[in-house]
């Protein structure tokens, strides 16, 4: 079910581990991309029920990324979340005027992104 499957994208691979693997304890299916052209590319054809997306990302970088995802009709109503370091004053005000519909600044605090997915996409597991 789409709305139980949370697409990442994210090139840092212990930040990848730990994403993935909250999401996996909490009941979530995960698909993974490591550049802004495979979360794109994963988000049309699998259809997420979110996305979080790392801004500083290879190749498309997350805020354009999250323009092609907007301006695609099978995936403009997408959650998508930004999870970036960026965490100063006004960024996060930066990413949802862009266009997200949610911001996680890193480190990720645990147990806030798994209330934040639940909001998103309802609970799942024993979490």
């Amino acid at each position: 079910m789409a709305s139980e499957r949370v697409l990442i994208a994210e090139d840092n691979e212990k930040s990848m581990k730990l994403l993935r693997d909250v999401l996996l304890l909490n009941g979530y299916e995960t698909l993974e991309a490591t550049t802004g052209e495979q979360a794109v590319e994963l988000a049309i054809r699998h259809d997420p029920g979110l996305v979080l997306m790392d801004i500083e990302l290879d190749g498309v970088d997350g805020l354009t990324a999250l323009r092609l995802l907007r301006e695609d009709e099978r995936t403009a109503s997408t959650p998508i979340v930004a999870v970036t370091a960026q965490a100063m004053a006004g960024d996060r005000e930066r990413f949802l005027d862009a266009g997200f519909d949610d911001y996680v600044p890193k480190p990720v605090n645990v147990r806030e992104l798994v209330a934040m997915v639940r909001r998103y996409c309802g609970g799942h597991g024993d979490g």
